[in-house]
């Protein structure tokens, strides 16, 4: 029998994956409504309670949780810095100065930093001549973005261009020690790095924003906050691992494609965020990095070859 990674995606399954990219597009789109009136460290620490809380119910106590929580916290805690504390503070900062669709292209590099990391961190997922060819044509694309910021007519900060990028490489390191989790349920995992996530992120917060001390969000703010922590993320999770389960992983990494143009409709929708060219282009050799690095593209190409 294939295993799920092998097959053709069925139709539920390509259901599963545009609402996927659909919700995690939809998280750059809510923190560029939340972040104009709730600072990055405070919105990352609201995502973290609402979205453990959520996925705690949903496991209910299944799957040994509390067992897992118990023998490895100190793994978990190193997973919820790698793939939540860090990189959300980073792209929630970057965002109060550049877009939600921008912030999307930028942070959909994280594929190609993974490789790059596994490379040297791992014996078993090394370089290959694809490998190769998918990081630096998506690479190309991140100098394609960031050429325009280094002139006079800078549309942006540097700097703000850099946190997203620096988030992605952050989202490699957290893949390559995720790995140690394999034999966890995935919910579990999901549950386990939201509760550490709060966990580091309460106290910075506390002491960087003082949250007591701001003024109330408006409502609609605060919807798009929950809209983050409860769809965007603890539904996405879910999701995303049952999306596993029926397609296999490679299938499933297939979203870090959707993810920017549906950051950039909604952003284009809601918003009123525009793009300029070199902005399409960027985007434009990232998602074919991407699609390089997954390998289908390169397959399909050459059985349209001759002979």
């Amino acid at each position: 029998m294939s295993s799920p990674s092998s097959q053709t995606i069925s139709a539920s399954a390509w259901v599963l994956l545009i609402a996927l990219g659909l919700l995690w597009g939809g998280s750059f789109f809510f923190a560029g409504i939340a972040v104009r009136h709730i600072p990055p460290i405070t919105l990352a620490l609201a995502r973290f309670v609402l979205a453990a809380a959520a996925l705690h119910v949903f496991v209910a106590g299944r799957f040994g949780i509390y067992r897992a929580l118990r023998q490895r916290w100190r793994a978990f805690l190193l997973l919820g810095l790698l793939n939540n504390a860090i990189p959300h503070a980073l792209i929630f900062t970057g965002q109060t100065e550049i877009g939600a669709g921008l912030a999307s292209i930028l942070n959909a590099t994280t594929p190609i930093w993974t490789v790059v990391i596994a490379h040297f961190l791992t014996i078993d997922e090394k370089l290959t001549g694809r490998k190769i060819a998918g990081t630096i044509t998506g690479l190309a694309g991140v100098v394609i973005l960031f050429s325009p910021q280094l002139g006079a007519s800078a549309k942006a900060p540097l700097w703000a261009m850099a946190l997203p990028v620096l988030a992605a490489l952050s989202y490699g390191f957290a893949a390559i020690w995720g790995r140690r989790f394999r034999d966890i349920a995935a919910p579990v995992t999901a549950a386990g790095q939201m509760t550490a996530s709060t966990v580091i992120m309460l106290p910075v917060a506390l002491i960087h924003d003082q949250p007591w001390t701001l003024a109330a969000p408006p409502a609609y703010v605060m919807v798009a906050v929950l809209a983050m922590a409860l769809l965007s993320t603890a539904l996405a999770y879910i999701i995303y691992f049952r999306l596993i389960a029926t397609a296999g992983a490679t299938n499933a990494s297939l979203v870090t494609l959707l993810v920017p143009p549906s950051a950039i409709l909604l952003s284009f929708l809601f918003l009123g965020e525009r793009l300029g060219p070199e902005d399409w282009t960027g985007m434009a050799m990232i998602g074919l990095g991407l699609a390089i690095l997954d390998g289908r593209l390169v397959a399909r190409i050459r059985k349209l070859g001759p002979g």
